[in-house]
């Protein structure tokens, strides 16, 4: 999207008119209605050739037939930078994410899923968060559960309360004496690094273990596939939603069409996590229509603020049509984001 020129106070008055005027109504703004809801001390003749100005800059369009006009990502985005004053949350909706974010259980999941939740209820959105990337998170204990005679259930035991689960297939029946001595040897040699460094240096660590109560054969299973034993970076979790019912009950999902393009997204989650998951270190990120990568996200807006707590560094936002009321979603994402971090550490 080209950089937007620089437009005449008018302009900009006419163009902040046009936006809140959209997200209040979801009707196409036109000039009697700009000169009657804002006094902007001009006559709805000029209101209305401001407005025609914008529409050939690319800043408005008309939909259909209609005389009013809808802004478009460009405009929102002159908004966002330049016009739009943020508005705190209110202390009403401050104590609501509070209250329902000290209830959870100090489990990073938990916390999220409320948090996506209760985000999605005040802004009418949908919630979304990123679980936090377990690369740099230390392995406290590895629990090796044998839940068949050819499968193990591992049970990884990850610094800041992260615990993670796991099965593996053993190719034959192994004694539990045999399990517990594997799981003596890989807590010995293992824990007490990231997995990113097991994932690395696991050859070596168990170069030369051997288990005298016949679980060599489980021991060679970690030294060839410790790898992808211990990358759990593609976790289905990896993605929490709130309830898409606020989302869907907005005019912009009235269509078929528009319905099946949310629920692809929702359901599926896959392309939701590649958007969201690289803004782990952005801070503050707001991405509008076409400024999304690829086409599933083109017309909608993600807010999204980075939460970071010692090791743990996730994403938490809301997700919705592009005609949404930026100057209060910022605000409640970003203090969102602070109330996550506070009880994640």
């Amino acid at each position: 999207m080209p950089a937007p020129e620089q437009l005449t106070e008018r302009e900009l008055r006419v163009l902040e008119a046009v936006v809140q005027t959209y997200i209040e109504t979801a009707e196409p703004a036109g000039s009697q209605t700009i000169a009657r809801r804002y006094g902007l001390g001009v006559s709805p003749a000029t209101i209305r050739n401001t407005m025609s100005e914008l529409e050939d800059k690319g800043y408005l369009f008309h939909p259909h037939t209609s005389a009013g006009r809808i802004p478009t990502d460009r405009a929102y985005r002159v908004y966002v930078n330049e016009i739009m004053r943020l508005t705190p949350p209110t202390s009403q909706a401050q104590h609501t994410l509070r209250a329902e974010l000290m209830g959870s259980r100090n489990a990073v999941e938990e916390i999220l899923r409320r948090a996506a939740q209760v985000l999605g209820v005040l802004t009418q959105e949908l919630g979304v968060a990123v679980a936090p990337a377990l690369d740099k998170l230390v392995l406290e204990r590895l629990e090796l559960v044998q839940v068949s005679s050819e499968r193990l259930l591992l049970v990884f035991n990850l610094r800041s309360g992260v615990v993670r689960t796991i099965f593996v297939e053993v190719p034959s029946r192994l004694s539990p004496i045999s399990v517990h001595e594997v799981a003596r040897i890989l807590n010995e040699r293992l824990a007490g690094f990231s997995l990113l460094e097991i994932r690395n240096t696991i050859g070596e660590r168990l170069r030369g273990a051997s288990d005298g109560a016949g679980g060599q054969e489980l021991l060679n299973i970690f030294i060839a596939e410790g790898e992808g034993i211990f990358d759990l970076s593609n976790e289905p979790n990896a993605v929490v939603l709130g309830s898409a019912q606020m989302l869907a009950e907005q005019p912009e999902f009235a269509s078929n069409s528009r319905m099946r393009e949310l629920l692809r997204l929702t359901e599926g989650r896959d392309l939701l996590k590649q958007a969201l998951a690289s803004r782990r270190a952005q801070g503050l990120s707001i991405t509008i229509g076409a400024e999304n990568p690829g086409t599933a996200f083109s017309e909608f807006t993600l807010v999204t603020a980075s939460y970071e707590a010692g090791d743990l560094r996730g994403v938490i936002g809301v997700m919705g049509p592009t005609r949404m009321p930026y100057d209060k979603i910022i605000g409640l994402v970003e203090h969102t984001s602070r109330l996550v971090e506070g009880l994640l550490e």
